[in-house]
């Protein structure tokens, strides 16, 4: 089949006067923002849906396409950054039987050269980086948004140490997520114990920190099933070092899967740390990132606040606790549901299959379905802070302004008999 080719002119009338399906098949690193091949402006064409030439090794492809709510009958418009890819994404959807395909192939040359024309990127699309990015920094380069000074590269891992050293990122040291949250509430440290920890791990306040962390198929039914969720774990550590006040903090958009899907070497080493002698700063630098039980009282019963449970939905209704540590079942009175996916150590409603973070226009339309929006004060919870981090840290790179983690979440609210709960589907 010979593809209809068009032009930016044709492209123009048509987001016009069309309800066209616009797909953008650049990584999705480039959709949220990053100028990753010369193009004048990032971002995307406003109303584009983001679909990597990449994911079409995954057999379930079509599975994505229409989970997107991409359908045969619509006029599809697919751009990248050449016209071969272009061509190959087209024939994926040939296949798929689908019929109305059109490609558009000057995005770079024309659209991303002519300010007059809309696109859309995420606000804060530089916190999340690529793994292209990462390596021009360890080889000594200056990539896009890095201020300079220095930095740390954090491999960051529960209670796993064979995580690390089974593989990582060269000159990555690793991070135990108990570095920085009790056990004994998974709650934050205390101040002089961050201070202390950051300090530990050779991070001062100005030391660009990036964190990434190893899928490694969590199993609830594991003693420890959190050590295998290592890329939640190096967002809540981002969270917290966001708290203490840790200026410039980034993750690794996909993890370790997003450095291995590039092919990039991976190191062995157990690279050592390299200690400072102070932060630099009073800890917390943003302690309005963190709410606690009395705070979130006072959010549930207040108009302009919310608090947001990122839970999966046998938790929500009391079916399960979620952890084999936590006894009680039920949910908070007044919480939102904020759907994380199948259990506590998965967030399949905020990650793509590749790990990276989902298009953000899917999850701020999922949350207003729920009347999850950026005018209220959010606070974001699940049990002991994870998933809250990574929900909270969806908002928070959508530039959302009154964003926060409930840090106790229901760990810490199920532990006090004088809290109420419930169970059920809400009526």
């Amino acid at each position: 089949m010979n593809f209809n080719t068009i032009t930016t002119n044709e492209l123009e009338d048509i987001i016009r006067t069309s309800q066209s399906t616009i797909i953008d098949a650049r990584p999705v690193d480039a959709y949220n923002g990053w100028q990753m091949k010369g193009e004048k402006r990032g971002g995307h064409i406003k109303g584009a849906r983001s679909l990597p030439l990449k994911w079409i090794k995954y057999i379930d492809w079509i599975e994505i396409v229409r989970a997107k709510g991409i359908l045969p009958k619509d006029n599809i418009i697919i751009y990248s950054y050449s016209a071969k890819d272009n061509l190959t994404v087209a024939k994926n959807f040939e296949l798929a039987g689908y019929e109305n395909i059109s490609v558009y192939n000057d995005f770079v040359d024309e659209w991303s050269e002519n300010p007059d024309l809309p696109l859309e990127k995420l606000e804060r699309y530089s916190t999340l980086v690529y793994a292209g990015w990462v390596k021009t920094l360890i080889e000594g380069g200056k990539p896009a948004e890095f201020a300079g000074g220095d930095f740390v590269i954090c491999h960051s891992h529960y209670r796993n140490r064979k995580a690390y050293l089974s593989g990582h990122i060269p000159g990555a040291i690793d991070m135990d997520t108990l570095a920085l949250e009790a056990p004994e509430t998974w709650n934050r440290r205390s101040p002089e114990e961050l201070k202390k920890a950051l300090e530990e791990h050779g991070i001062r306040s100005d030391t660009t920190v990036v964190l990434y962390g190893k899928y490694m198929d969590p199993d609830n039914d594991d003693e420890f099933p959190g050590s295998a969720a290592g890329h939640i774990g190096a967002i809540r550590n981002a969270f917290i070092m966001m708290y203490a006040g840790v200026k410039n903090v980034k993750i690794l958009n996909g993890g370790f899967q997003s450095w291995k899907d590039a092919g990039y070497k991976i190191s062995t080493e157990d690279v050592a740390k390299q200690a400072v002698d102070d932060f630099g700063a009073s800890i917390p630098q943003k302690p309005q990132l963190a709410v606690d039980v009395p705070q979130a009282k006072e959010m549930i019963a207040a108009e302009d606040a919310d608090i947001v449970c990122v839970r999966s939905w046998p938790e929500y209704i009391g079916e399960v606790s979620g952890y084999n540590y936590i006894e009680k079942k039920g949910r908070i009175p007044g919480a939102i549901f904020g759907n994380c996916g199948s259990d506590a150590y998965h967030m399949e409603n905020y990650r793509n299959l590749d790990h990276t973070t989902r298009e953000f226009h899917e999850v701020k339309a999922i949350w207003e379905e729920q009347a999850i929006t950026p005018d209220k004060h959010l606070a974001f919870y699940c049990g002991t802070g994870w998933r809250g981090s990574e929900a909270f840290f969806n908002a928070w790179l959508m530039g959302w302004r009154r964003v926060s983690v409930f840090d106790g979440g229901w760990f810490e609210w199920s532990n006090d008999p004088d809290n109420p709960f419930e169970t059920g589907i809400p009526v």
